[in-house]
This record gives C-alpha cells, structure tokens and sequence, in this order.
C-alpha cells in the first residue's frame, strides 16, 4: 500500500529526471571551485534570483547561519519574527555559535513584522545595548500557515532597514512557492533584500540542498563563514544536479502543488470537528485544528491515520500541517480526505 506523506515537503524524493543527471553529473573539487554543476547551479540560482552571485549549501539552516554570521560580529542583534525558523527551529545557532543575540518580535497572522514594531526595536546608539544589525523575514511563512509575503511589504520593510543603516536577510525556504502564489517573477519578489536563502530538498524536490544568494562580496564573506561550518564539499556536483533540474522542472509546477492544498482544505472542511484556518491555504500548506467536541486528541488522530496509510504533521495537542509536493497526486488528496473521515467520522 502506498503511503500518502503530508508531514512535509521535505521527504519528497528526487524525481527520474533528478536521478539521470545526478548519475551522470561532471564533477571536481568544490572546495578548490572547480565543480562545474555546482558552479553553473550558483549562476544559475543567482541569475534567477536577480543576484550577483550564489552559494551552494547542504541546507538552508546553514545557508541562514552562514548569512548571519557574515553580516554580524559577536554580541550585535537581530531582529526576527517569534513564530520564524531561525528563532524556533535552528537549534539557537546564532546565539551557539555567532554569540548574537536575537530580538523576537510578534509575528502577525499573516506572517508579517508590524513595521512600527521593527521600528521601536531598532536599538539607539547606547553602549548599554547591542548593535541592531539585520532584521530576518520568512517567505512563505511556516508556522504562519504558509503565508505568503508580498513584495509590496518586504520593500517596506527594506526601506526601513537601510533608512537605519541595517542589512534585510530573507530565509526563502519556499520562496518559489511564495513567487508561484503571487504570480510574480521570484526575481522582483526578493529584489529588496540583501540577501535570500532558498531550498532545494522542500517543494523543489532534490535530495539535498539550499542556495544563499547576495552580492559578489557578502557570498565571499559566506563561503569562508561555510568553511567554518564544515559545509565545504568537494564532488557535490551530483547534488547540484539535481537542484538544476529542480529549477528547470519543478519550480515552474508549483501551482500544481497549491490547487491541491486548496481542494484538501475544501474537502477537510466539510468533516465535523475539523476546523481549518480562515481562508484558502496561500500556499502549499494546510493547517487544521481539532474540535474541543472530539475525544481524541492530535496524536490520537495521527495515529489512526497512519493506520490508513496517511502520515500528517503534529504541531500542536490538537493541531496539525499537511503539506503538499510533487509526490502527492489528485488521488492522494482523495484517499487522504477520506481517511479523515474514517477516523473522526466515528465521533461525529
């Protein structure tokens, strides 16, 4: 039977056309630069993303810490959402290992910074405090249900940035999905920023990977920041291939991926007890919560479904995220609502 996996679309597996040319990629020494598919996936990423140059990193937490620590020195200050990956789901890498400190401010619903609130967090020049350095933002917005950030706000959120002399760094995990939902070019979507981050292994599809993409000089001051991590890789041109195809192939799919969040979330709807987030999934995220009428609790339901061939991510005690990718089909879809109907119909 085969198993639908909704947890994330991080377990997607690298499609036939990924797998040919990993297979058959050409390949050298990246630590002396002489990888070819890696550095025509550098040109490539960066050409896409309207920047002077890119980095290949194994993964976008490492593309996100090496950013950051290219920018700050030790005890200078960030300001980030408190719903962002960086903050939650980074393992404190800045702090651990870069000594700087972050600034949470709330996200709001829509994955946004309150811009007034990004503004009184701006630290005065007071040798009591740390430098405010960077401000982060998140495009699509993970825990905010896949919200979808506009270029409209991140070039308010710029200007403001460097009308204070600070630096904008966008973690663009899922940046083309973001492009995709807005039917924009990624290119004048993060124009903007200073610099982006993106994956490769999430809704793209490849195996493994992420780019961080900026000027000529901050990639410099990054692949020596990779070094120190220990992301120096030498024949990683078969990983690079495979991010190739995924922006020749897979990126310009992507839609595909949200029509289906849209019908799960319609089809979810409709069962008793279920309660999705008001409005259609921005992207490619479902997120749902259990009626406090139900007598089972989010475990309890994952569970039973497991039991029905579909994995879904537990995020909270009656909450759960189910994202779509390239490996969930119209049938999935199908299956997946039913499965939910089997296994709360029974308290209905």
């Amino acid at each position: 039977m085969t198993i639908i996996d909704l947890r994330s679309d991080t377990v997607t597996h690298p499609t036939p056309a990924m797998r040919e040319a990993m297979a058959t990629a050409q390949v050298g020494d990246d630590v002396y630069g002489e990888d070819p598919t890696i550095n025509q996936l550098q040109e490539m990423a960066a050409e896409r993303l309207g920047k002077e140059a890119g980095l290949f990193v194994p993964s976008g937490t490492m593309g996100n810490l090496a950013a950051i620590l290219a920018y700050c020195n030790r005890g200078d200050e960030i300001i980030l959402g408190n719903q962002t990956h960086i903050f939650l789901n980074e393992a404190g890498g800045i702090a651990a290992l870069g000594g700087i400190h972050p600034y949470p401010i709330p996200n709001q619903p829509n994955g946004t910074l309150a811009l007034d609130d990004i503004r009184e967090a701006i630290r005065s020049d007071d040798p009591h405090h740390p430098i405010t350095r960077l401000i982060a933002l998140e495009n699509t917005h993970n825990c905010c249900g896949g919200a979808v950030l506009t270029a409209e706000y991140t070039q308010a959120v710029a200007d403001l940035a460097h009308a204070n002399g600070l630096v904008l760094h966008l973690d663009g995990a899922r940046i083309f999905n973001a492009a995709t939902a807005l039917d924009v070019d990624v290119a004048s979507l993060v124009a903007p920023v200073d610099s982006v981050t993106f994956c490769l292994s999430k809704g793209l599809c490849a195996p493994v990977g992420s780019v961080l993409c900026g000027s000529k000089e901050f990639i410099a001051r990054a692949h020596r920041v990779r070094k120190q991590l220990g992301g120096g890789m030498r024949q990683a041109g078969i990983l690079a291939a495979a991010g190739i195809v995924a922006l020749h192939e897979i990126a310009p799919r992507l839609a595909e991926d949200h029509v289906r969040a849209r019908n799960l979330a319609q089809g979810l709807r409709n069962i008793p007890g279920v309660i999705l987030d008001s409005g259609e999934p921005a992207s490619n995220m479902v997120y749902l919560t259990l009626g406090e009428d139900l007598p089972l609790n989010a475990e309890d339901a994952a569970r039973r479904l497991k039991g029905c061939h579909v994995l879904v991510d537990v995020v909270s005690p009656r909450r759960f995220r189910l994202v779509t990718h390239y490996w969930i089909d119209d049938q999935a879809i199908h299956s997946t609502i039913e499965a939910f109907e089997k296994v709360l119909g029974n308290y209905s």
